[in-house]
């Protein structure tokens, strides 16, 4: 085709960058993940990470705890950049701005590269990079409003020139919240009312540094910093026929901090795509928790104080090395060693008394859990024509050591526990693209689910006047046998993705529900180890734009899991006065079959404005412990942008039938039927503004690609 002279500009560094931008979300199915694009129609659903994410696909978070789930699992866990952090997911999720987010990717079945922690995968947050030369940043501000009011704002600053890299960052997270809720129980004709009452503040820092050396080497540093201040009050209100009201009031303080140290030396080879990462990574966790408990016509227990010391220490040296053996084959070889330590100390003030009315002093307790692995893998790849695949393997020996060290008035007492096991764990990939329009995936993997420290620690964690939890330290890990099949389908105005799923569980980890031999009318929560389960699902998404200023994404899943469980109850009805011989132990088992749908519409008014418009419904959800009934809702926002594009204003209003309610029913160990509400119904005005970076001249950019290599800051 001859398409003449082609003339260009005479002044060529009078000429700016051309900056893309995406406005509209997608989801793309990769080989091995699913990777979210996050547009302007998802960061307006929220100020945070936490508040979008039960926009996204299979992902829920649960509104109450900050619980993260992916396909009905909480066995999930969450990256930011790649990197496992110390701070605990809910406040994590709620730090990260949604302006931040880049991408958010759900790796269901990773590869053999990944830590294999997770039954139902991992979620790994990618946030933007900032690679322009000279000072900038971006400042967001949020205000959320219900009953009470939340405000978050974060700061992020990136310098650049020559050689350095220079990037620091600032979140933080204030507000107050309300919860409350009631439970009836028909079998003594008694009714529970729980008031809660948070006030918390997080802030979280970060500073770092990254050095090119020169074209071939990279080394960077960085710090975060999380400090979390949580106060709660609350009341738990318990009506009883022809009885005085009982009630338990409590106050509890929890402070942390969560510090972050890591190091990274990159090296790129002569050879294209030939490198090595050497990665350094230490995380400390202090907290201290204090909780007082008051009661009112209750003789058992008394009034008492429970304090909870906390120290965690985790090292991972991790060695990655790639070597593209030709354009169409790649090696993929590393090393991993995680060294993990927790010491927890615990001590309650006041008296418990047996059946007997003999007092017995509550005793403290001194828990120490350690878990050291050493690892590595091996990942070969090949593409050819229409067809890709990768093998890979993970090999991993784990020594964990556990000991639980009584402290009372009169004996210590020690309970050691030790496990030592090896385990293998294969993953295998491969795709077909037929045509650009279709494509096929089939993957599989082997994972497992350590026990976490809240299910192995024989502490009391919490406790009700009518239910106690403790953990139990003899918990044997479970393992995931996965198997997926995805298919694309790439249309015009948009794409489909469709997919089923199945999953083997070995040794699977549940609940353990005992009745309490000191008082039959409460129940003991635990955990243990059950027989062989299996899970199945079928997912489909969409992306679609009708018209020009009109497009959404569409979401369906479903998944069935079969549930096994420990639990005790009654022969005897409590209002019969039974007793110990009273009780049977019986084994459960629970098929759950739950669905959700979501959709997300995006509507551009202008050039600077849009609308956008979201709803979820999930189904009937069966636990060991509770049914969980359906819940729906659904968010509006809008999103304006102004200063040429530098700064962007959101308003949502969320709930706005104001449906978002927790109701469930229970047969376990007693019939109970209950709904708990949180501040749903809330909006939100936010306003973010970018600045610094901007215009670049010729010279400027010739500069850069002599001295620079793509990288810099992001917010975790």
């Amino acid at each position: 085709m001859n398409l003449g002279k082609v003339l260009l500009e005479e002044n060529v560094a009078a000429l700016d960058e051309v900056t893309v931008i995406a406005e509209v979300s997608s989801i793309q199915q990769k080989v091995d993940r699913k990777v979210i694009t996050v547009g302007k129609d998802l960061t307006t659903s929220g100020p945070t990470a936490s508040d979008i994410m039960n926009n996204i696909p299979s992902v829920s978070v649960d509104p109450q705890t900050g619980n993260l789930s992916l396909r009905g699992n909480d066995n999930v866990r969450v990256m930011v950049d790649g990197k496992l952090s110390n701070v605990p997911v809910d406040q994590l999720l709620k730090q990260i701005p949604s302006t931040s987010i880049k991408q958010i990717e759900l790796i269901t079945n990773p590869s053999a590269k990944y830590n294999p922690e997770g039954m139902s995968g991992l979620i790994n947050i990618i946030l933007h990079k900032n690679t322009n030369i000279g000072f900038n940043g971006n400042i967001n501000l949020g205000l959320t409003k219900d009953i009470n009011a939340t405000f978050n704002s974060s700061v992020d600053l990136n310098y650049r020139n020559g050689k350095f890299n220079f990037y620091g960052n600032y979140g933080n997270n204030i507000g107050k919240q309300t919860n409350y809720g009631t439970i009836e129980r028909p079998d003594d004709n008694s009714q529970q009312f729980f008031n809660f009452f948070d006030n918390n503040k997080s802030y979280l820092y970060k500073f770092g540094i990254d050095f090119y050396v020169d074209d071939n080497n990279t080394i960077s540093v960085f710090t975060n910093q999380n400090a979390y201040d949580g106060k709660g009050i609350g009341t738990i209100s318990i009506l009883r026929p022809n009885m005085s009201p009982q009630g338990q009031d409590f106050t509890s303080n929890s402070d942390n901090l969560s510090s972050q140290y890591n190091l990274v030396f990159k090296h790129d080879f002569a050879k294209e795509g030939e490198k090595i990462d050497l990665e350094v990574d230490y995380n400390t966790f202090e907290e201290t928790e204090s909780s007082d408990f008051s009661y009112s016509n209750i003789p058992f227990p008394p009034n008492y104080i429970d304090s909870v010391d906390t120290n965690r220490e985790q090292t991972t040296i991790n060695l990655d090395y790639v070597n593209p053996l030709s354009e169409k084959a790649k090696l993929e070889v590393g090393f991993e060693v995680r060294l993990y330590n927790t010491d927890v100390y615990y001590d309650s003030t006041g008296k418990s008394f047996d059946a007997t009315g003999t007092i017995i002093n509550t005793p403290s307790t001194d828990f120490n859990y350690g878990r050291d692995i050493y690892s590595g893998y091996i990942n070969y790849g090949q593409t050819f024509e229409k067809w890709s695949y990768q093998l890979g393997a993970r090999a991993e020996t784990v020594t964990e050591n556990a000991k639980a060290m009584t402290i009372s008035e009169i004996t210590i007492e020690s309970n050691p526990f030790k496990n030592n096991y090896f385990q293998v764990y294969p993953s295998g990939f491969l795709t077909y693209a037929p045509s650009e329009k279709n494509s096929y995936q089939l993957s599989m993997s082997r994972r497992v689910d350590r026990p976490s420290l809240r299910k192995v620690n024989p502490i009391r964690e919490w406790s009700s006047p009518l239910i106690s939890s403790f953990g139990n330290t003899e918990l044997q890990p479970q393992f995931t046998n996965s198997i997926e099949m995805n298919y694309t389908r790439t249309l015009e105005k948009g794409s489909i993705t469709g997919g089923v799923f199945y999953r083997m569980i070995e040794d699977e980890i549940n609940r353990a529900v005992f009745i309490d031999r000191l008082d039959l009318n409460k129940v003991i929560l635990s955990y243990d180890n059950f027989d062989n389960t299996s899970a199945y699902g079928v997912e489909l998404s969409s992306t679609y734009k009708p018209t020009k200023w009109w497009n959404f994404n569409a979401s369906f899943d479903l998944y069935s899991q079969t549930q096994k469980g420990i639990t005790e109850i009654l022969n005897t009805p409590i209002g019969e006065n039974p007793t110990v011989d009273d009780i049977l132990i019986t084994e459960i088992k629970v098929d759950n079959i739950a669905y959700s749908l979501r959709m997300n519409n995006n509507f551009k008014v202008t050039k600077k404005l849009t609308f956008s418009a979201f709803g979820m419904y999930r189904s009937t959800q069966k636990g060991l412990q509770f049914i969980s009934k359906p819940m729906y809702f659904v968010n509006t926002g809008l999103r304006y942008s102004l200063l040429d594009d530098a700064a962007t204003f959101s308003f949502n209003y969320n709930d706005i039938f104001n449906t978002m309610k927790a109701g469930f029913e229970s047969e376990r160990p007693y019939k109970q039927i209950g709904q708990f509400n949180w501040e749903s119904n809330t909006w939100y005005i936010g306003i973010s503004y970018r600045f610094g970076g901007g215009k670049y001249r010729a010279i400027q950019r010739k500069n850069r690609d002599k001295n620079e290599t793509s990288s810099g800051g992001s917010f975790m």
